[in-house]
C-alpha cells in the first residue's frame, strides 16, 4: 500500500466510525452495517482528489473528533433542509455555522459536479439513472438528490478543503476531464466491471 492509498484509508477509518454513530429516526439503517459498499463508494469519491486536498480533509475529520462533532450526522442533517423541511427547522439551531465564503466556493463545486453528471448521462443513459435524481427539486422524504446530497457533504468541509477542491475541478475542466467519470470507473471497476462501456453496454443487453 502507498502513501496515498494509506491516506485515503485512514480518512475512511474515520468516516466509518462517524457513520457508524449517526442516530438514524427509525432505528438503525441497514447501509451502515454494510462496511465494504462504503469502503467502495467513499474511496470512488477520493479516487482522483490530489494529496493536498486528502491531507486537508483528513485534518478536518480529525478537527471534529477533538471538537465531538460527526461530520456524517451534520451532512445528513443538512440534508433534511430539502428532502424533510419541518424537520429540519427543529434541529437548524444545532448545526455549526458555515464558515464566510464556503456557500459560494460549495456552489460552484455542485454546479461542475453538476455538468459532469449531465454530460455522463447523455453518454450512458441506462447506468447513469442507477444512481440518484441530480436536482434538489426532485427530493423527497425517501429520495435524496445528487445536488442535495453534496450540499449536505460540502457544508461540512472547511474553507480550506473547499478551496482546494475548487482548484482541483479547475484543473480537471483546463484538462477536459470529468471528474465524476473518473468517480464511476472506480466504483465500477470495484464491482468486476472493466468500463463503463461494458457496463452500459451490459444494461442495454438485459433490458433489450
Amino acid at each position: 500500500m502507498n502513501d496515498r492509498e494509506t491516506l485515503i484509508d485512514r480518512i475512511i477509518e474515520s468516516e466509518q466510525k462517524m457513520f457508524q454513530a449517526v442516530p438514524n429516526m427509525g432505528g438503525r439503517a441497514a447501509c451502515q452495517d454494510d462496511v465494504e459498499t462504503f469502503r467502495i463508494m467513499r474511496s470512488s469519491q477520493m479516487a482522483s482528489w490530489p494529496e493536498a486536498m486528502l491531507e486537508s480533509y483528513r485534518n478536518d475529520l480529525k478537527n471534529a473528533e477533538i471538537a465531538e462533532r460527526n461530520m456524517f450526522t451534520e451532512k445528513y442533517a443538512r440534508m433534511m433542509r430539502s428532502t424533510s423541511p419541518l424537520e429540519y427547522s427543529r434541529i437548524e439551531h444545532l448545526l455549526p455555522h458555515i464558515e464566510p465564503g464556503a456557500v459560494e466556493l460549495i456552489d460552484r463545486i455542485i454546479e461542475s459536479i453538476l455538468i459532469w453528471e449531465q454530460e455522463l448521462r447523455k453518454i450512458y443513459p441506462r447506468l447513469m439513472r442507477r444512481g440518484r435524481p441530480l436536482y434538489s427539486t426532485e427530493d423527497a422524504a425517501e429520495i435524496t438528490s445528487q445536488e442535495t446530497y453534496l450540499k449536505g457533504e460540502l457544508a461540512t468541509y472547511s474553507l480550506k478543503t473547499l478551496k482546494l477542491y475548487m482548484k482541483h475541478i479547475q484543473k480537471q475542466i483546463s484538462e477536459h476531464i470529468n471528474g465524476s467519470e473518473i468517480t464511476l470507473l472506480h466504483m465500477m471497476k470495484h464491482y468486476g466491471v472493466t468500463s463503463l462501456e461494458a457496463a452500459e453496454e451490459a444494461l442495454n443487453s438485459y433490458t433489450d
